[in-house]
């Protein structure tokens, strides 16, 4: 900062490092924090879907992730044993180490090194990263995505943010989020049940705000998919696939009715890994591509 602009300087020995949090020397890279000290996630439909979405990555990757219940797939990786296999970019500027929840998320503890956030951009507009989690609150017949806005909730105007960014030049994107908003979920006898259908689709005709174009994905080849509890699926020139379908999920009452548009379907439409819903670790492997217990993901 220029002198010139400076009048008084001011030591508040207790400033808050975030939003809400007090100072933490593992985040600006001061000590290693111990692995063993990161709570992993409680067993509900968001950690199945978490889980559901690592088996997307590969060792080696360097993947940008979001705010959502991705955000929780680097806790999946510590608890099965892979942490390490992935490095991990966040648009603030953190490289390596282990992404933060809640208030904290933007933030890594452990970070092998720091980058000004305009720099992190530049990579990410380069595309020089191979994949990045998200989340959405609609998908559309194209498999274009929106993050920034809701009819229903016009007071939220957080906007797209890097979002724009991100998806532009990502290899791969694995959007993550729940079928219907509103539904009541639970697990039971291995696989998901629906208590009480959402109120709300989001597998629309149109999306309200263009935050990522699916369009444009397709005619750039990037590979994308949309992880929910209900099902799997990709984005193919035609359209929207289903590709895997959780246990418990009845294909057209749960998943094609629920949908504003005609969805296509694999041919063959596999059963997501019952591994998924139990309580112990799933097994997960990134060598050479993810597995649950030597069978490829």
């Amino acid at each position: 900062v220029p002198g010139v602009l400076v009048d008084h300087i001011v030591v508040a020995p207790d400033q808050l490092q975030t939003t809400l949090t007090p100072y933490d020397p593992a985040i600006s890279g001061e000590i290693f924090r111990p692995l063993s000290s990161f709570r992993t996630p409680e067993m509900n439909v968001q950690k199945v879907i978490a889980r559901r979405v690592a088996m997307e990555l590969r060792d080696g990757m360097a993947v940008n992730i979001g705010f959502g219940i991705s955000a929780n797939v680097p806790r999946i990786l510590l608890e099965e044993g892979q942490h390490g296999k992935i490095t991990w970019v966040i648009e603030q500027g953190a490289v390596g180490g282990v992404p933060l929840l809640d208030f904290k998320f933007g933030c890594s503890s452990n970070a092998d090194a720091f980058m000004p956030s305009p720099h992190q951009f530049i990579y990410f507009q380069a595309g020089g990263f191979d994949a990045s989690l998200l989340s959405f609150l609609q998908i559309d017949r194209h498999g274009s995505v929106n993050v920034s806005k809701l009819s229903a909730r016009p007071h939220v105007t957080a906007g797209a943010g890097g979002f724009v960014d991100i998806t532009a030049r990502a290899k791969k994107i694995v959007f993550s989020g729940f079928f219907n908003a509103g539904a009541k979920l639970s697990l039971a006898d291995g696989g998901i049940r629906i208590d009480q259908e959402g109120k709300v689709k989001k597998v629309v005709n149109e999306v309200e705000h263009i935050s990522f174009s699916g369009k444009r994905a397709v005619a750039q080849g990037q590979d994308i998919t949309y992880v929910t509890e209900r099902c799997v699926m990709r984005l193919t020139p035609e359209g929207l696939v289903v590709t895997e379908l959780a246990p418990g999920i009845d294909l057209q009452r749960d998943v094609l009715a629920q949908s504003e548009i005609p969805l296509g379907i694999a041919k063959n439409l596999k059963t997501t890994p019952a591994a998924l819903y139990q309580e112990q670790p799933i097994g997960l492997s990134l060598n050479g591509g993810a597995s649950l217990g030597g069978a490829h993901g």
